[in-house]
This record gives C-alpha cells, structure tokens and sequence, in this order.
C-alpha cells in the first residue's frame, strides 16, 4: 500500500525512469519564478490593509458629516473645557471668573489669558444673562467662588447639526450634549 502511494502512476504522472528524468531535467531548466509559489507578499498586504484603512475613514467621515462635523465635535468639546476651567479657575481662586464668547468674531477668552478661535464654519449662538454681557454682541458666563454661575447656553451647529454647551446657574455644572440645528 505504501509503494503505491509513492509511484508517479499514483500521482497522475509518467511511469517509469525516463519520466522522472524527464521531470527532474524540466525542473532544472525551468525559469526561477516559475516554480516559486504564488502568494500574498507582505508589501502587498499592507497595501490592502491600507487602502480598507482608508476607505473606513473616508466612510465615517461622510457618514458623521465630513470636516464641518469634526470642526463641530473639536469646538463643542473645547468650549465645554474651558467654560469647566472657569469654573474650577472660580473655585481655586475664590474669586468671580468669567467665559466670554463673542458669536460675530468667532472668538472666545476664559481666566488667566486663554483664548481661542472657533472655525467660521460652525454657528454660534449664545444665550445668557444680559446682566453680565461685556459689550453688545458678546456673551458671558460668570463663575462664583461657590461653583455656581449665571447660567447660559452655548450653542454651536454646523449643517444639519448642533452641540448645545449648557451651564446650570445654581451648581456651575457644564453639560455637553446634542441639539437641533436652528432653521
């Protein structure tokens, strides 16, 4: 049984010596490629890999919106920081801070000289206290040594998509969460 696993005939092949050596001489004279099994590389893996990489990024980027809508999440998030800075600026200092944001520029300051750019791209609408509003066109949030504030919403939206940064007046607490797109 085992001799007949083993002869060429077996195999489907040539019988006999002269067909192995007919074999063995083709497999010397063959070009060095052409017995070289044919598989994935790893440069061509990584390529694949890669190009999935990137269309997954390009899909969650249309899916969420694009760039406006990062431009939207990145804003939200670094307004609801620096407001939650304030706040904690107010507490450590036992003094009165305050969040300015000012729609029209795109701008806003919190304590102890931090200032930032929101993208022209995403709306601003504000929504507080006019007691404390520095200047026409300009809102404020004003943080007690207590933790407590005077309260506002800010609320940023960008196509079909909003981020409302709301701050209760009793507690100072900073709440970021989804809103509707103003029409």
């Amino acid at each position: 049984m085992l001799a007949a696993r083993h002869s060429p005939s077996a195999r489907g092949g040539r019988r006999g010596p002269a067909a192995n050596a007919a074999g063995a001489s083709a497999r010397r004279t063959a070009p060095r490629g052409a017995l070289r099994q044919r598989g994935l590389s790893l440069l061509e893996m990584l390529l694949v890999i890669a190009l999935i990489g990137a269309i997954g990024v390009l899909t969650v980027a249309a899916l969420n919106g694009g760039i406006a809508g990062m431009q939207l999440r990145t804003a939200s998030k670094q307004v609801a920081a620096q407001l939650r800075y304030t706040r904690s600026q107010a507490i450590a200092s036992g003094r009165s801070q305050k969040f300015i944001i000012d729609p029209s520029a795109h701008t806003w300051r919190a304590p102890n000289g931090r200032s930032g750019d929101i993208p022209k791209s995403v709306g601003i609408v504000f929504t507080g206290a006019r007691e404390v509003q520095p200047r026409r066109g300009e809102g404020a949030i004003v943080f007690f040594p207590d933790g407590a504030s005077t309260g506002g919403r800010v609320k940023l939206h960008a196509k079909q998509a909003a981020w409302n940064v709301d701050v209760a007046w009793l507690t100072g607490e900073v709440k970021l969460k989804r809103g509707e797109a103003p029409r």
